[in-house]
Protein backbone atom coordinates (compact mmCIF):
# COMPACT_ATOMS: atom_id res chain seq x y z
CA UNK A 1 0.00 0.00 0.00
CA UNK A 2 1.18 3.29 -0.99
CA UNK A 3 1.97 6.35 1.43
CA UNK A 4 -0.72 8.66 0.16
CA UNK A 5 -3.47 5.63 0.05
CA UNK A 6 -2.54 5.11 3.71
CA UNK A 7 -2.93 8.29 5.07
CA UNK A 8 -5.92 8.83 3.04
CA UNK A 9 -7.48 6.03 4.97
CA UNK A 10 -6.04 7.49 8.33
CA UNK A 11 -7.65 10.71 8.00
CA UNK A 12 -11.08 8.76 6.60
CA UNK A 13 -10.66 6.78 9.92
CA UNK A 14 -9.92 10.07 12.05
CA UNK A 15 -13.11 11.41 9.73
CA UNK A 16 -15.57 8.62 10.85
CA UNK A 17 -14.38 8.59 14.83
CA UNK A 18 -15.09 12.22 14.96
CA UNK A 19 -18.39 11.78 13.62
CA UNK A 20 -19.10 9.10 16.06
CA UNK A 21 -19.26 12.10 18.63
CA UNK A 22 -21.48 14.99 19.12
CA UNK A 23 -20.68 18.34 18.64
CA UNK A 24 -21.72 19.64 21.69
CA UNK A 25 -22.55 17.41 24.74
CA UNK A 26 -21.04 14.41 26.51
CA UNK A 27 -20.39 10.66 25.73
CA UNK A 28 -21.02 9.05 28.93
CA UNK A 29 -20.02 4.97 29.87
CA UNK A 30 -21.58 3.03 32.90
CA UNK A 31 -19.43 -0.06 33.60
CA UNK A 32 -21.47 -2.54 35.41
CA UNK A 33 -19.48 -5.79 36.57
CA UNK A 34 -21.74 -8.72 36.44
CA UNK A 35 -22.43 -10.99 39.80
CA UNK A 36 -18.93 -9.64 40.79
CA UNK A 37 -18.42 -11.79 44.18
CA UNK A 38 -19.51 -14.57 42.46
CA UNK A 39 -17.23 -14.19 38.96
CA UNK A 40 -14.51 -13.44 41.03
CA UNK A 41 -14.61 -16.68 42.73
CA UNK A 42 -14.80 -17.85 39.44
CA UNK A 43 -12.07 -16.36 37.73
CA UNK A 44 -9.73 -17.49 40.83
CA UNK A 45 -10.87 -21.39 40.99
CA UNK A 46 -12.76 -22.07 37.86
CA UNK A 47 -12.36 -25.90 38.50
CA UNK A 48 -14.53 -25.29 41.70
CA UNK A 49 -17.35 -22.30 40.23
CA UNK A 50 -17.46 -22.52 36.65
CA UNK A 51 -20.92 -22.16 34.95
CA UNK A 52 -22.09 -23.89 38.54
CA UNK A 53 -24.72 -22.01 40.91
CA UNK A 54 -22.95 -20.15 43.59
CA UNK A 55 -23.91 -17.71 45.94
CA UNK A 56 -22.02 -15.59 48.44
CA UNK A 57 -23.43 -15.19 51.83
CA UNK A 58 -22.44 -14.14 55.56
CA UNK A 59 -23.15 -16.57 58.35
CA UNK A 60 -23.22 -19.80 55.95
CA UNK A 61 -22.33 -22.13 58.60
CA UNK A 62 -25.66 -21.26 60.73
CA UNK A 63 -27.87 -21.43 57.68
CA UNK A 64 -28.83 -18.04 58.73
CA UNK A 65 -27.12 -15.72 56.46
CA UNK A 66 -28.44 -13.34 53.67
CA UNK A 67 -27.36 -14.31 49.93
CA UNK A 68 -25.64 -10.91 48.84
CA UNK A 69 -25.62 -11.97 45.14
CA UNK A 70 -25.51 -15.32 43.10
CA UNK A 71 -24.37 -16.50 39.86
CA UNK A 72 -26.27 -16.04 36.71
CA UNK A 73 -26.73 -20.02 36.87
CA UNK A 74 -28.42 -19.75 40.49
CA UNK A 75 -30.43 -16.75 39.47
CA UNK A 76 -31.72 -19.30 36.94
CA UNK A 77 -32.92 -21.74 39.43
CA UNK A 78 -34.62 -18.90 41.19
CA UNK A 79 -31.85 -17.49 43.95
CA UNK A 80 -31.97 -14.42 44.27
CA UNK A 81 -30.22 -11.77 46.70
CA UNK A 82 -31.39 -11.09 50.02
CA UNK A 83 -32.84 -14.47 50.30
CA UNK A 84 -31.76 -16.47 53.42
CA UNK A 85 -29.89 -18.94 52.62
CA UNK A 86 -31.85 -22.23 53.92
CA UNK A 87 -34.15 -20.70 51.48
CA UNK A 88 -31.70 -20.22 48.49
CA UNK A 89 -31.02 -24.10 49.18
CA UNK A 90 -34.45 -25.52 49.28
CA UNK A 91 -34.97 -24.29 46.08
CA UNK A 92 -31.62 -25.25 44.89
CA UNK A 93 -30.03 -28.19 46.77
CA UNK A 94 -26.96 -27.80 44.62
CA UNK A 95 -25.95 -24.39 45.42
CA UNK A 96 -22.36 -23.57 46.16
CA UNK A 97 -22.53 -21.14 49.52
CA UNK A 98 -19.13 -19.45 49.35
CA UNK A 99 -18.31 -16.99 52.17
CA UNK A 100 -16.94 -13.39 50.98
CA UNK A 101 -13.73 -12.64 50.71
CA UNK A 102 -13.63 -8.69 50.65
CA UNK A 103 -9.59 -8.03 49.96
CA UNK A 104 -9.94 -10.49 46.88
CA UNK A 105 -13.16 -8.30 45.58
CA UNK A 106 -11.31 -5.33 46.30
CA UNK A 107 -7.79 -6.43 44.82
CA UNK A 108 -9.93 -7.15 41.64
CA UNK A 109 -12.00 -3.96 41.73
CA UNK A 110 -8.86 -1.90 41.61
CA UNK A 111 -7.63 -4.04 38.48
CA UNK A 112 -10.94 -3.04 36.40
CA UNK A 113 -10.50 0.44 37.38
CA UNK A 114 -6.93 0.43 36.28
CA UNK A 115 -8.45 -1.09 32.61
CA UNK A 116 -10.97 1.88 32.73
CA UNK A 117 -8.74 4.03 33.64
CA UNK A 118 -6.09 3.72 30.34
CA UNK A 119 -9.36 5.19 28.31
CA UNK A 120 -10.28 8.40 30.30
CA UNK A 121 -8.95 10.24 33.38
CA UNK A 122 -12.14 10.65 33.79
CA UNK A 123 -13.81 8.06 36.14
CA UNK A 124 -16.09 8.05 39.13
CA UNK A 125 -16.15 4.39 40.69
CA UNK A 126 -19.43 4.78 42.86
CA UNK A 127 -18.96 1.06 44.10
CA UNK A 128 -16.59 -1.62 44.45
CA UNK A 129 -17.86 -2.97 41.00
CA UNK A 130 -18.86 -0.41 38.65
CA UNK A 131 -18.02 3.25 37.88
CA UNK A 132 -18.83 6.13 35.46
CA UNK A 133 -16.55 7.11 32.92
CA UNK A 134 -16.91 10.46 30.62
CA UNK A 135 -14.81 9.12 27.16
CA UNK A 136 -15.96 12.49 25.41
CA UNK A 137 -12.00 13.01 24.59
CA UNK A 138 -11.43 9.70 24.09
CA UNK A 139 -11.58 9.74 20.41
CA UNK A 140 -8.01 8.97 19.89
CA UNK A 141 -8.97 5.17 21.19
CA UNK A 142 -12.15 4.88 18.95
CA UNK A 143 -15.71 5.39 18.62
CA UNK A 144 -17.59 4.86 22.18
CA UNK A 145 -19.07 1.55 20.53
CA UNK A 146 -15.44 0.55 19.88
CA UNK A 147 -14.10 2.17 23.26
CA UNK A 148 -16.81 -0.05 25.06
CA UNK A 149 -16.29 -3.32 23.22
CA UNK A 150 -12.49 -2.72 24.02
CA UNK A 151 -13.01 -2.26 27.32
CA UNK A 152 -15.33 -5.39 27.77
CA UNK A 153 -13.19 -7.56 25.74
CA UNK A 154 -9.95 -6.10 28.14
CA UNK A 155 -11.69 -7.20 31.60
CA UNK A 156 -12.74 -10.72 30.17
CA UNK A 157 -9.42 -11.31 28.87
CA UNK A 158 -7.37 -10.01 31.56
CA UNK A 159 -9.41 -10.63 34.40
CA UNK A 160 -12.10 -13.33 33.53
CA UNK A 161 -14.91 -10.90 34.61
CA UNK A 162 -18.24 -10.20 32.73
CA UNK A 163 -19.49 -6.69 32.62
CA UNK A 164 -21.83 -4.99 31.06
CA UNK A 165 -21.53 -1.65 29.88
CA UNK A 166 -24.17 1.61 29.19
CA UNK A 167 -23.29 3.75 26.34
CA UNK A 168 -25.39 7.62 26.78
CA UNK A 169 -25.24 11.25 26.54
CA UNK A 170 -25.28 11.43 30.49
CA UNK A 171 -25.07 9.16 33.55
CA UNK A 172 -28.32 8.49 34.41
CA UNK A 173 -29.12 6.94 30.98
CA UNK A 174 -25.66 5.20 30.94
CA UNK A 175 -27.00 3.53 34.31
CA UNK A 176 -30.34 2.67 32.78
CA UNK A 177 -28.31 1.08 29.65
CA UNK A 178 -25.66 -0.82 31.48
CA UNK A 179 -28.72 -2.63 32.89
CA UNK A 180 -30.50 -3.47 29.53
CA UNK A 181 -28.59 -6.49 28.30
CA UNK A 182 -26.73 -8.61 31.35
CA UNK A 183 -24.48 -10.54 31.31
CA UNK A 184 -21.98 -9.36 28.95
CA UNK A 185 -24.07 -6.39 27.14
CA UNK A 186 -23.27 -3.26 25.59
CA UNK A 187 -26.44 -1.16 25.29
CA UNK A 188 -26.67 2.21 23.82
CA UNK A 189 -29.61 4.79 25.02
CA UNK A 190 -29.85 8.04 23.17
CA UNK A 191 -32.01 10.81 24.53
CA UNK A 192 -33.92 10.26 21.21
CA UNK A 193 -34.75 7.05 22.30
CA UNK A 194 -35.95 7.61 25.72
CA UNK A 195 -39.70 7.84 24.54
CA UNK A 196 -39.72 4.32 23.24
CA UNK A 197 -37.26 2.11 25.95
CA UNK A 198 -38.11 4.18 29.20
CA UNK A 199 -41.85 6.01 29.08
CA UNK A 200 -43.67 2.89 29.11
CA UNK A 201 -41.38 1.61 32.01
CA UNK A 202 -43.35 2.05 35.77
CA UNK A 203 -41.60 4.64 37.60
CA UNK A 204 -39.72 2.62 40.30
CA UNK A 205 -37.80 1.03 36.91
CA UNK A 206 -35.71 4.69 37.19
CA UNK A 207 -32.33 5.12 39.09
CA UNK A 208 -32.97 7.06 41.81
CA UNK A 209 -36.33 6.50 42.26
CA UNK A 210 -36.81 4.32 45.21
CA UNK A 211 -40.36 2.43 46.55
CA UNK A 212 -41.62 5.14 48.48
CA UNK A 213 -40.77 7.56 45.57
CA UNK A 214 -42.97 5.63 43.52
CA UNK A 215 -45.66 4.72 45.49
CA UNK A 216 -46.31 8.54 46.64
CA UNK A 217 -46.45 9.43 42.52
CA UNK A 218 -48.54 6.19 42.02
CA UNK A 219 -51.02 8.68 44.73
CA UNK A 220 -50.84 11.67 42.25
CA UNK A 221 -52.20 8.61 39.17
CA UNK A 222 -48.55 9.17 38.20
CA UNK A 223 -47.51 5.55 37.35
CA UNK A 224 -45.32 5.58 34.27
CA UNK A 225 -42.15 7.40 33.55
CA UNK A 226 -44.22 9.10 30.62
CA UNK A 227 -46.51 10.11 32.92
CA UNK A 228 -44.14 11.29 35.10
CA UNK A 229 -42.52 12.93 31.86
CA UNK A 230 -45.61 14.96 30.91
CA UNK A 231 -46.78 15.74 34.55
CA UNK A 232 -47.03 19.08 35.56
CA UNK A 233 -43.84 20.73 37.62
CA UNK A 234 -45.81 22.46 40.08
CA UNK A 235 -47.72 19.42 41.36
CA UNK A 236 -44.67 17.70 41.34
CA UNK A 237 -42.99 20.40 43.21
CA UNK A 238 -45.97 20.80 45.83
CA UNK A 239 -45.23 16.70 47.08
CA UNK A 240 -41.86 16.43 46.52
CA UNK A 241 -40.47 20.01 46.74
CA UNK A 242 -37.59 20.66 44.80
CA UNK A 243 -36.93 17.01 44.02
CA UNK A 244 -40.01 17.37 41.89
CA UNK A 245 -37.72 19.25 39.39
CA UNK A 246 -35.60 16.24 39.16
CA UNK A 247 -38.65 14.04 38.81
CA UNK A 248 -39.89 15.50 35.88
CA UNK A 249 -36.12 16.15 33.99
CA UNK A 250 -35.03 13.07 35.08
CA UNK A 251 -38.33 11.43 33.36
CA UNK A 252 -37.21 12.56 30.26
CA UNK A 253 -33.29 11.56 30.43
CA UNK A 254 -31.99 14.98 31.19
CA UNK A 255 -28.97 14.45 33.70
CA UNK A 256 -25.92 17.37 33.99
CA UNK A 257 -24.54 15.52 36.59
CA UNK A 258 -20.59 15.63 36.13
CA UNK A 259 -18.36 12.57 36.10
CA UNK A 260 -16.30 13.40 39.09
CA UNK A 261 -13.40 11.78 39.30
CA UNK A 262 -11.92 12.93 42.49
CA UNK A 263 -12.17 10.57 45.29
CA UNK A 264 -14.03 12.48 48.02
CA UNK A 265 -13.66 12.34 51.38
CA UNK A 266 -15.93 10.03 53.27
CA UNK A 267 -18.77 11.65 54.31
CA UNK A 268 -19.68 9.27 57.31
CA UNK A 269 -17.69 5.83 58.49
CA UNK A 270 -19.65 3.54 60.29
CA UNK A 271 -20.31 -0.10 61.30
CA UNK A 272 -23.15 -2.26 62.63
CA UNK A 273 -23.57 -5.78 63.49
CA UNK A 274 -26.37 -8.25 64.06
CA UNK A 275 -26.05 -9.85 67.37
CA UNK A 276 -26.30 -14.08 67.18
CA UNK A 277 -29.13 -13.36 69.75
CA UNK A 278 -30.97 -10.85 71.52
CA UNK A 279 -28.48 -8.99 74.52
CA UNK A 280 -29.28 -8.09 77.16
CA UNK A 281 -26.10 -8.13 79.64
CA UNK A 282 -24.40 -4.66 79.34
CA UNK A 283 -20.85 -6.12 79.25
CA UNK A 284 -21.61 -7.83 76.39
CA UNK A 285 -23.29 -4.64 74.67
CA UNK A 286 -20.38 -3.06 75.98
CA UNK A 287 -17.87 -5.48 74.34
CA UNK A 288 -19.67 -4.94 70.56
CA UNK A 289 -19.09 -1.38 70.89
CA UNK A 290 -15.36 -1.73 71.97
CA UNK A 291 -15.50 -4.24 68.57
CA UNK A 292 -17.17 -1.40 66.44
CA UNK A 293 -15.19 1.52 67.87
CA UNK A 294 -11.97 0.34 67.48
CA UNK A 295 -12.33 -0.93 63.77
CA UNK A 296 -14.14 2.69 63.11
CA UNK A 297 -11.36 4.68 64.29
CA UNK A 298 -9.22 2.24 62.67
CA UNK A 299 -10.40 3.53 59.31
CA UNK A 300 -10.94 6.64 60.23
CA UNK A 301 -7.10 7.64 61.01
CA UNK A 302 -6.72 5.21 58.01
CA UNK A 303 -8.04 8.06 55.79
CA UNK A 304 -5.93 10.77 57.86
CA UNK A 305 -9.57 11.95 59.58
CA UNK A 306 -11.25 13.18 62.60
CA UNK A 307 -14.31 12.38 63.86
CA UNK A 308 -16.88 15.18 65.58
CA UNK A 309 -20.14 13.63 65.57
CA UNK A 310 -20.40 10.35 67.25
CA UNK A 311 -23.91 8.58 65.85
CA UNK A 312 -25.45 4.73 67.69
CA UNK A 313 -27.77 2.84 66.31
CA UNK A 314 -30.07 0.19 67.91
CA UNK A 315 -32.88 -2.08 67.06
CA UNK A 316 -34.57 -4.48 69.24
CA UNK A 317 -36.00 -7.96 68.50
CA UNK A 318 -39.06 -6.44 66.74
CA UNK A 319 -36.86 -4.56 64.19
CA UNK A 320 -37.83 -1.04 65.64
CA UNK A 321 -34.55 0.82 64.71
CA UNK A 322 -33.18 3.93 67.04
CA UNK A 323 -30.51 6.30 65.88
CA UNK A 324 -28.26 9.03 68.31
CA UNK A 325 -25.90 10.99 67.92
CA UNK A 326 -23.96 13.47 70.09
CA UNK A 327 -21.22 16.45 68.66
CA UNK A 328 -18.07 16.63 70.69
CA UNK A 329 -16.77 19.91 71.40
CA UNK A 330 -13.23 18.81 70.10
CA UNK A 331 -13.02 16.37 67.19
CA UNK A 332 -11.25 12.80 67.66
CA UNK A 333 -9.74 9.63 66.53
CA UNK A 334 -9.09 8.11 69.18
CA UNK A 335 -11.04 4.87 70.41
CA UNK A 336 -11.68 5.34 74.01
CA UNK A 337 -13.25 8.62 72.91
CA UNK A 338 -15.41 6.79 70.78
CA UNK A 339 -15.91 4.14 72.95
CA UNK A 340 -17.16 6.20 76.26
CA UNK A 341 -19.45 8.40 74.18
CA UNK A 342 -21.01 5.14 72.15
CA UNK A 343 -21.65 3.33 75.91
CA UNK A 344 -23.14 6.71 76.79
CA UNK A 345 -25.55 7.23 74.60
CA UNK A 346 -26.50 3.91 74.92
CA UNK A 347 -27.19 3.98 78.19
CA UNK A 348 -29.41 7.00 78.03
CA UNK A 349 -31.36 5.71 75.30
CA UNK A 350 -31.83 2.60 75.84
CA UNK A 351 -33.56 0.60 78.97
CA UNK A 352 -30.72 -1.23 80.04
CA UNK A 353 -32.08 -5.11 80.16
CA UNK A 354 -34.56 -4.76 77.34
CA UNK A 355 -33.27 -6.82 74.59
CA UNK A 356 -31.00 -5.71 71.88
CA UNK A 357 -30.54 -7.35 68.10
CA UNK A 358 -28.37 -4.93 66.09
CA UNK A 359 -25.54 -2.31 67.38
CA UNK A 360 -23.83 0.01 65.38
CA UNK A 361 -21.27 3.34 65.66
CA UNK A 362 -20.83 5.74 62.81
CA UNK A 363 -18.65 8.70 62.54
CA UNK A 364 -19.80 11.70 61.40
CA UNK A 365 -18.75 15.20 60.37
CA UNK A 366 -15.83 14.28 59.57
CA UNK A 367 -12.32 16.44 59.32
CA UNK A 368 -9.05 16.25 57.74
CA UNK A 369 -6.90 15.70 60.53
CA UNK A 370 -4.25 18.25 58.68
CA UNK A 371 -6.90 20.73 58.11
CA UNK A 372 -7.50 20.85 61.60
CA UNK A 373 -6.73 22.73 64.63
CA UNK A 374 -7.20 20.96 67.30
CA UNK A 375 -8.59 22.85 70.66
CA UNK A 376 -6.95 20.31 73.23
CA UNK A 377 -8.55 20.29 76.71
CA UNK A 378 -6.15 22.04 79.11
CA UNK A 379 -5.75 19.07 81.22
CA UNK A 380 -5.29 16.46 78.49
CA UNK A 381 -2.45 18.09 76.02
CA UNK A 382 0.07 16.63 77.63
CA UNK A 383 -1.26 13.15 76.75
CA UNK A 384 -2.11 13.59 73.21
CA UNK A 385 1.23 13.75 71.65
CA UNK A 386 1.77 10.34 73.57
CA UNK A 387 -1.97 8.61 72.30
CA UNK A 388 -1.08 9.94 69.33
CA UNK A 389 2.53 7.67 69.06
CA UNK A 390 0.29 4.93 70.26
CA UNK A 391 -1.85 4.81 67.54
CA UNK A 392 0.45 5.43 65.26
CA UNK A 393 2.38 2.39 66.45
CA UNK A 394 -0.42 0.00 66.98
CA UNK A 395 -1.78 0.85 63.34
CA UNK A 396 1.26 0.09 61.88
CA UNK A 397 1.78 -3.38 63.62
CA UNK A 398 -2.03 -4.22 62.37
CA UNK A 399 -1.09 -2.78 59.21
CA UNK A 400 1.84 -5.54 58.84
CA UNK A 401 0.40 -7.94 60.95
CA UNK A 402 -3.23 -8.51 60.58
CA UNK A 403 -6.28 -6.65 62.50
CA UNK A 404 -5.70 -9.29 65.22
CA UNK A 405 -2.31 -8.66 65.86
CA UNK A 406 -2.90 -6.43 68.93
CA UNK A 407 -6.08 -6.21 70.74
CA UNK A 408 -7.30 -5.99 74.18
CA UNK A 409 -8.72 -8.73 76.60
CA UNK A 410 -12.48 -7.02 76.46
CA UNK A 411 -12.46 -7.75 72.58
CA UNK A 412 -11.81 -11.06 72.36
CA UNK A 413 -15.46 -12.75 71.97
CA UNK A 414 -17.24 -15.12 69.85
CA UNK A 415 -19.78 -13.33 68.93
CA UNK A 416 -20.31 -11.31 65.31
CA UNK A 417 -18.53 -7.85 66.65
CA UNK A 418 -14.79 -9.51 66.45
CA UNK A 419 -15.47 -10.43 63.13
CA UNK A 420 -15.90 -6.76 62.16
CA UNK A 421 -11.92 -7.22 61.98
CA UNK A 422 -11.90 -9.90 59.19
CA UNK A 423 -11.62 -7.86 56.38
CA UNK A 424 -11.52 -10.70 54.23
CA UNK A 425 -15.43 -11.61 55.32
CA UNK A 426 -16.70 -8.19 56.27
CA UNK A 427 -17.69 -5.54 53.67
CA UNK A 428 -19.62 -4.18 51.42
CA UNK A 429 -20.25 -3.11 47.73
CA UNK A 430 -20.56 0.84 48.63
CA UNK A 431 -17.40 1.06 51.03
CA UNK A 432 -14.49 2.48 48.89
CA UNK A 433 -11.79 3.26 51.59
CA UNK A 434 -9.22 0.47 49.27
CA UNK A 435 -9.79 3.73 46.15
CA UNK A 436 -9.39 6.31 49.01
CA UNK A 437 -6.82 5.74 50.67
CA UNK A 438 -3.14 6.26 48.68
CA UNK A 439 -0.80 3.40 48.82
CA UNK A 440 2.38 3.22 51.01
CA UNK A 441 5.13 2.69 50.20
CA UNK A 442 6.66 -1.30 51.61
CA UNK A 443 8.43 -0.99 54.80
Amino acid sequence: MCVAVFIRLCVLSMQRTSEAYPAAGRVILHVDMNAFYCSVHEAVEPNLYKDKPTAVAGSVELRRGIIVTSSYTARGLGVRTGMQVREALKLCPELIVIQPDFDLYREFSNRFMTIASSYTPLIEAVSIDECYMDITGSKLFGTPLEIAAELQRRIQDELNLPCSIGVAPNKLLAKMASDMKKPNGISVLRLRDVPKLLWPMPCAELFGIGRSTADKLDRLHISSLGQLAAADEHVLRGAFGITGEWLKQAANGIDISPVNPIREQSKSIGHTTTLPKDFTDIQDIHRVFLNLADQVCRRLRRQKLLAQTIQITMRDPSMKTITRSHTLQVPTEHIEHVLAEASQLFENHWTIGDPVRLLGITLQNLIPKEESALQLDMFDYTKQPNREKLNETMDRLRDKFGEQAILTAGMLSDDPSALIRDHKRRGTSLQMDHLRVPKKDDD
